[in-house]
Parts: C-alpha cells; sequence; structure tokens
C-alpha cells in the first residue's frame, strides 16, 4: 500500500521520522507493533458501517477505535429521484461517493429497478454496486470510472454520445461541491443534480471515548465532514500530533485546507488502499 503525504506551505519541520516515511515505511504496521492504548486508528463513519474497515485493520493486528462523528439524513429530492428514475431514461447516472451509491439504490429499488448506466468516481463507489444481488446488477451498468478519483477528472473524461447533448443525472449529498456540474456543462452535457441526503455532525459525542481517541495515532476519515467534525472537537487543533488517513484525495484536500500536517491518502482507492 503507497500512500501519499499532502504537503503544505508551512514553516520547516524536524526531519521526520521513520512512522512519516510513506515511501519506506507502512504506518500503520508501525503502529500496530505496539500495545500502548495511544496506538490505535480512530474510525469515523456511522455506526454500523464501519466494521469493514475494522476487519481490515484487525488482519494486521491494529486495534481500532469506533467515534462515529457524522450522521446522515434524507432530503426531499429523494422522492424526486425515485420519480425521474421511474418517468425518465438518461444517458448517465453519476455516483460520487459510497454513500450516495446506497442512497440512490434505496431510490432504485422503489423505482421498480429500471436499467441505468453509472458513471462512480472510484473503485470504493463502485464496489458498493458489485455487492447487489446478481439478479439487481443485470440492470446496472458501471460502465465508467476516471482515471483519477475526483469529481473534476470525471467531468472531464465522461464519455460523450455522438454529437446530441448527454442527458446527466447527479443524485448527490448536499454538501458535495458543484465541479461535476459545472465540468460537465462547459463541455455540452445537460445535467440535473438532486440532493438526495446531507452529512451533519452527531449531535453526541461519547466524551469518556473521545478522551481516548483524543491520544490515538491515527484518525480515519472517510469525507470532508467527518473531518471537519473531528477538528470541531478538538481542544486545539494547531497542537494536535496525531496523523489524518483519509480514504481519497478529495478528504484528503479538506483536511490540508483545515491546517492539519500529517495527512496521508492511498494512491489507489478502495477499501485496502484506504
Amino acid at each position: 500500500m503507497q500512500l501519499s503525504l499532502l504537503s503544505l506551505s508551512l514553516p520547516p519541520l524536524p526531519p521526520p521520522q521513520p512512522l512519516h516515511n510513506h515511501r519506506r515505511s507502512n504506518p500503520f504496521h508501525l503502529r500496530a507493533c505496539s500495545t500502548s492504548s495511544n496506538h490505535r486508528v480512530v474510525v469515523t463513519r456511522e455506526r454500523g458501517k464501519n466494521d469493514k474497515l475494522i476487519t481490515a485493520l484487525g488482519k494486521h493486528g491494529i486495534e481500532s477505535l469506533e467515534l462515529p462523528l457524522i450522521q446522515h439524513s434524507h432530503l426531499p429530492d429523494l422522492d424526486k429521484l425515485v420519480s425521474l428514475l421511474s418517468t425518465t431514461s438518461f444517458d448517465w447516472i453519476i455516483i460520487t461517493s459510497p454513500e450516495a451509491a446506497l442512497v440512490f439504490l434505496q431510490a432504485w429499488k422503489a423505482a421498480e429497478t429500471p436499467s441505468v448506466k453509472v458513471a462512480v468516481v472510484g473503485t470504493g463507489t463502485a464496489n458498493i454496486f458489485h455487492e447487489i444481488t446478481p439478479s439487481s446488477k443485470q440492470f446496472i451498468d458501471v460502465a465508467f470510472t476516471p482515471s483519477k478519483a475526483t469529481g473534476k477528472v470525471l467531468a472531464s473524461e465522461l464519455p460523450k454520445h455522438g454529437s446530441e447533448r448527454s442527458t446527466v443525472l447527479y443524485p448527490a449529498s448536499a454538501k458535495a461541491s458543484h465541479d461535476i456540474e459545472e465540468g460537465l456543462s462547459k463541455r455540452g452535457f445537460y445535467i440535473t443534480r438532486l440532493n438526495t441526503y446531507t452529512t451533519e455532525p452527531v449531535q453526541h459525542v461519547d466524551q469518556m471515548i473521545l478522551q481516548q481517541a483524543l491520544s490515538a495515532s491515527v484518525v480515519a476519515v472517510a469525507s470532508p465532514s467527518a473531518i471537519r467534525a473531528w477538528v470541531n472537537l478538538l481542544p486545539e487543533p494547531e497542537n494536535w500530533g496525531g496523523s489524518v488517513a483519509c480514504i481519497g484525495e478529495t478528504t484528503a484536500s479538506a483536511a490540508r485546507k483545515l491546517g492539519l500536517r500529517s495527512v496521508y491518502y492511498p494512491s489507489s482507492p478502495g477499501l485496502q488502499g484506504y
């Protein structure tokens, strides 16, 4: 697993320890060598959605601490999505996160499983579709993944159908950026965006677990919302010395903008890279 360390325009730092040398070592394996309570990974998705990561880390002997930081809630556009899927066909449906995929599948089943062609931002999102039942797969064609798992690259590389104006349906989080719409509109696509869900910080954080998390070596985050929620919990964010393991470049970029310095993300998106 090769991790990319995001660099910031900051004053010179002391020479890096081997733990942070992402080209020569695996920081997670190094941390797993100690039985100290602070050498654990904090996993932060909604409760019940951290199991795969916890299992994967456990196979490497790495202890996890579950601290859900975000929660998802559906928005009125979810009903509109069901209606559109029932009555309208699109050249492409764009899905840019695992959570967006799960919400889409809920609406797709409610619309009686129409045949659709899907473009996904990366393998992590594609895996959600691969896990559906074989009888459903025949109606969902996951036909495109960009060369780089970002919305901007997807918008620049999505294939067009001849000279006609291709139609795109984009069900997304209300917090998602507008890179997809802007990029596709410039290329002549006709795009319909629906904000089917939103992501918010949890209303209550267990203070005992939080104190353990604050001393952990690594915090794993799977969305910009999660890293913002984590930073808001830090008493002194600028003095926090832990590392952030991000699911992808978009989340890592959000962590960097928040001033975090030890930020990692996998070169290959997906659970194993994560």
